[in-house]
């Protein structure tokens, strides 16, 4: 039974609303004094209350799509089965179509649309899930040798790739920037910040374990290049036709990704986005005492120590509400030519899908200025 669905929450609901009915009804036997009397009471008032958490942690994580399943929740999902001989050659496997949502739907010509995708990483030996969407000039007539540049759009963690399109409408917003002419129509990979379901990689090449560096630096270029009509890499070390963004720890993986290889991407934002990756019961142990790729991870100790490519910046924070604030002023101060930093600091926000929502437009605007332009 999946988290995400009403059943769980329904089941939540009904159970609390007959636990409290009960109570009312049983209260009075469990007055006065006594041992067994009080214990009823207080083991009636704490079962409400853990009822009352469920329902709301149900609802929340309906809202914000953060589980999918008991497992991913309980933090021991198990990997996708490796996929057969003859699909396993196969870059992208297209494991469904849905529509994007837009405004009276229609057919992918005036829509678009958005696949489920399984992408196998060549170097990383990796399959991971992801959304694509294609946007209505893909499938139009007399575009059949057109390509369009490629954003890849990563969620934080933990999150589901949902997120990105019933949460934060990236396919929409995407669609009616283009009807209003302030970005060129492009390609959308939408996925999670990490190779394992259950494990916070943070896009960190973990020494013995998940090479989720590898993956989203080389072999998501390369498979969706193969796949789909993407913007080739032009412009000798900068991919000029590629861009990555993403909140929180997507945001730093966003960040991360094209600073150290702008030959992959040349722009990349961070929403709310982290400067180091976090390592917690979610990450595990990502370095094994690599001090030196530790320190690398450091985005901010990397602008300080390593060199900057011609690559493009964009970093969002709120003057209060926000915990990165005193971080994103220290990235920016650190941009160096020939790399470039812009940045939207909102008087308030916070870490949430409110705030990305207000940033999403004008980001991908900027986004589609960087790399959508000849």
């Amino acid at each position: 039974m999946s988290l995400t669905s009403a059943t769980p929450l329904l089941i939540a609901v009904l159970v609390l609303a007959l636990t409290f009915a009960a109570a009312i009804r049983w209260w009075p036997r469990l007055g006065g004094r006594g041992r067994r009397r009080v214990a009823g009471r207080v083991g009636l008032l704490c079962l409400i209350q853990v009822l009352l958490l469920a329902t709301v942690g149900l609802v929340a994580n309906r809202t914000f799509l953060l589980y999918g399943s008991w497992a991913e929740l309980a933090g021991n999902s198990q990997p996708a089965p490796p996929p057969a001989r003859d699909a396993a050659d196969k870059p992208v496997r297209v494991l469904g179509r849905q529509q994007t949502g837009t405004p009276g739907g229609g057919p992918p010509q005036v829509a678009g649309v958005i696949e489920k995708v399984m992408v196998h990483g060549a170097r990383s030996a990796v399959d991971v899930p992801a959304y694509v969407y294609l946007p209505p000039e893909y499938f139009q007539k007399g575009n059949e040798d057109r390509t369009f540049p490629t954003t890849v759009v990563l969620t934080g963690f933990p999150g589901m790739a949902e997120n990105l399109i019933k949460g934060l409408d990236y396919p929409k917003k995407a669609w009616a920037l283009v009807k209003e002419k302030k970005t060129p129509p492009m390609i959308l990979v939408m996925m999670r910040p990490t190779t394992e379901s259950a494990r916070n990689t943070q896009c960190v090449d973990v020494p013995g374990g998940p090479r989720s560096e590898t993956f989203f630096a080389a072999d998501l270029p390369n498979a969706v290049s193969a796949t789909y009509r993407t913007a080739p890499h032009r412009g000798g070390a900068t991919a000029r036709g590629w861009a990555v963004m993403g909140d929180s720890t997507g945001g730093y993986c966003a960040l991360k990704l094209a600073l150290q290889h702008p030959e992959s991407y040349a722009a990349g934002v961070g929403l709310s986005a982290d400067y180091a990756p976090e390592v917690d019961g979610y990450s595990g142990d990502l370095f094994h005492g690599n001090s030196a790729e530790e320190r690398r991870s450091d985005l901010l100790w990397s602008l300080d120590h390593l060199p900057q490519g011609k690559t493009s910046f964009l970093v969002t924070t709120s003057t209060q509400g926000e915990a990165n604030y005193k971080p994103t002023q220290k990235f920016i101060e650190k941009v160096k030519a020939p790399a470039r930093v812009s940045s939207i600091t909102l008087d308030h926000g916070g870490h949430n899908f409110a705030t990305w929502r207000r940033e999403i437009p004008p980001a991908l605007e900027w986004i589609g200025n960087r790399i959508g332009r000849d």
